[in-house]
């Protein structure tokens, strides 16, 4: 599959710049493109703020996702702790991230 030039791809390692992912992801949708976000390492703590509801709602379900084994060696339950705003299928694999940089024309890491 080619790159989309209408896709962003946001691949968050850094638990501190929630206000920044919410903020590019929202002039990304105005702008009609796609977005699709990936938390691994100590981002996944970032699940946990306030805002994360806000950035779900702003992707297509299937397009936000958690790394399930950072979400696991970080203290975090996959089957019982579901953060607000996705299901238990967003919990997935570093798979996933490969699939952001192979569809999304634009890639971002913070």
């Amino acid at each position: 599959m080619a790159a989309d030039p209408n896709k962003l791809g946001i691949f968050v390692t850094s638990p501190q710049h929630m206000r920044h992912v919410v903020g590019i992801a929202t002039a990304a949708v105005r702008a009609g493109k796609k977005v699709m976000v990936f938390f691994t390492f100590k981002s996944i703590h970032l699940t946990k703020h306030p805002d994360f509801v806000k950035l779900a709602n702003l992707c297509d379900i299937e397009d936000v996702a958690i790394c399930a084994d950072s979400y696991t060696c970080e203290g975090y339950d996959v089957e019982a702790d579901i953060p607000k705003g996705l299901t238990g299928r967003q919990m997935r694999t570093q798979a996933f991230h490969g699939a952001i940089i192979d569809e999304c024309g634009k890639y971002l890491v913070m």
